[in-house]
């Protein structure tokens, strides 16, 4: 199992834990994090916008060229945002940590 610290936009720390192989995106939803998701991962848009802590970036695959596209179109974006979809946890990210931004929000749980 792989461990998942998501930050909620208040500051809360809700822990999370799945399978390898899972995406930060299904993790996320599965704790009840405001990752709407809208295109189901096929990087059409951001609703899936998250800010990886900064000790953890450096960690994952670099960001395609489509991904960074859609974070330009990202509210809040920052020099760590990337796309909870495009990140499939693995025991290399045993504990990541990652703040979900206060622009995050998901209409389907309204």
């Amino acid at each position: 199992m792989v461990r998942v610290t998501f930050v909620t936009p208040k500051g809360d720390k809700v822990e999370a834990e799945s399978k390898a192989g899972s995406s930060l995106l299904e993790i996320g939803q599965a704790a009840g994090m405001p990752l709407e998701g809208t295109c189901e991962g096929q990087m059409a848009c951001s609703t899936c916008h998250v800010i990886v802590a900064s000790e953890w970036f450096s960690r994952l695959p670099m960001a395609s060229d489509d991904e960074e596209d859609m974070l330009d179109l990202a509210a809040g974006a920052s020099p760590t945002s990337r796309l909870a979809c495009q990140i499939i946890v693995d025991e290399d990210l045993d504990g990541v940590v990652v703040r979900v931004p206060d622009t995050a929000h998901d209409m389907m749980r309204r």
